[in-house]
């Protein structure tokens, strides 16, 4: 089944702002909230479709590829893929969490999510930031995709502690101020009854637990700066400007924290030869003045090697040929661009005595008098055909 336009499932303009996105998000996930529909399947998947929807939306990058590209420009899988889907529920409460208002929560839905998270799991550490680099490609290898092997400088996990930012176990104690649970509760009497609050420890920013003894080699921060290999698929079809996100492979976080995200920038590397105007190739074939009187068999490059095409004996200037199918590919869709041999009849700037009293000779013959066909297109034309 085809998904829902985002825009429409949180029920807002394409020209929203920030707030009104993250307003109307937090509308339709209090609606579609497990804890108000226990047991509602459907409930559940438009709780995370809303999710889904957002998580894009609210990031400004991943909103520029879906506005101009559609889903289609977020879809994919594997290391190099856009797609955001494929949440859980804890990841939507772990990265969303804050927007809801655990405020919220613990007043109507129960005394609150216990243990500091759904399902009993705690926050750990601070999220990574997300990190953009730039990647220029060949044509070539955008017309066939292609895997890149990248060194990226950032944060990594600390080896030392393994991320905890501890000196050792035992430098790890429960935080005294929630018991472990990384949430404090507050009852308070109002005039519709008792009424009880949640909010994330502010002694363990809801981690449950305090470090007594600092890691030496990343200071307590559980992360240190590196360097590491990234692995990157690039989908065939891809254009100057698009941009790739890598789940997970951005700075590390702190203290064990979530890893950022990696935001790969399209870059298209210029060819020699040919040019590139959306899924076509242009390429401009110089022809000398006999081989357009007479024809010719001539090779012209592509992005796949060479190919041999025929010219017509008295091909004009202008003179547009197509080869079907020689294009660029589109980024996940089966159709295909063609490329475009552009003709253009080569004019001698240098002549020696001999050539030009030849050509004198032949200027006043009336085959080489210009006798356009009224019915061939102009140039104008062909190029409105073309790009049209």
């Amino acid at each position: 089944m085809s998904k829902r336009d985002y825009y429409e499932v949180l029920g807002v303009a394409k020209n929203a702002s920030a707030d009104e996105i993250k307003k109307s998000y937090r509308k339709v996930a209090m609606q579609y909230h497990p804890d108000r529909n226990p047991g509602d399947k459907a409930a559940e998947e438009k709780f995370k479709e809303a999710a889904e929807a957002y998580e894009v939306l609210s990031d400004a990058d991943k909103k520029a590829q879906y506005d101009r590209y559609g889903h289609a420009g977020l879809g994919g899988n594997g290391r190099g893929g856009f797609h955001p889907g494929g949440m859980n529920m804890d990841d939507i409460f772990s990265q969303f969490g804050d927007i809801f208002g655990e405020d919220m929560f613990g007043s109507f839905f129960g005394g609150g999510r216990g243990g500091g998270g759904r399902g009993g799991q705690r926050a750990r550490g601070t999220r990574g930031s997300n990190l953009r680099i730039k990647l220029k490609l060949t044509y070539e290898e955008i017309a066939k995709g292609v895997t890149k092997n990248i060194k990226v400088k950032k944060y990594v996990g600390c080896n030392t502690c393994g991320g905890s930012g501890a000196k050792d176990s035992g430098s790890v104690q429960t935080c005294g101020t929630c018991g472990g649970s990384g949430q404090v509760r507050k009852v308070t009497s109002t005039f519709l009854g008792q009424m009880q609050t949640v909010t994330t420890c502010p002694t363990c920013n809801g981690e449950g637990s305090t470090i007594t003894a600092k890691c030496g080699s990343c200071k307590g921060e559980g992360r240190v700066y590196g360097e590491e290999t990234v692995t990157i698929d690039i989908p065939a079809g891809v254009q100057e400007g698009m941009q790739l996100n890598i789940s997970g492979r951005g700075n590390a976080g702190e203290r064990g924290g979530p890893t950022g995200d990696l935001i790969i920038l399209i870059e298209e590397e210029a060819h020699k030869e040919l040019q590139r105007e959306g899924l076509n190739v242009v390429y401009d074939l110089h022809l000398s003045f006999p081989e357009a009187v007479f024809g010719a068999n001539v090779e012209v490059p592509t992005i796949d090697g060479r190919a041999k095409i025929k010219i017509p004996a008295g091909t004009q200037s202008g003179k547009i040929f197509r080869l079907k199918g020689k294009g660029f590919p589109a980024v996940n869709s089966y159709e295909k661009g063609d490329q475009l041999v552009h003709v253009n009849i080569w004019t001698p700037q240098h002549l020696s005595s001999e050539e030009k009293s030849m050509l004198e000779k032949l200027s006043n013959s009336p085959n080489f008098k210009p006798a356009p066909d009224k019915n061939q297109k102009s140039f104008y034309d062909k190029v409105r055909e073309m790009f049209g």
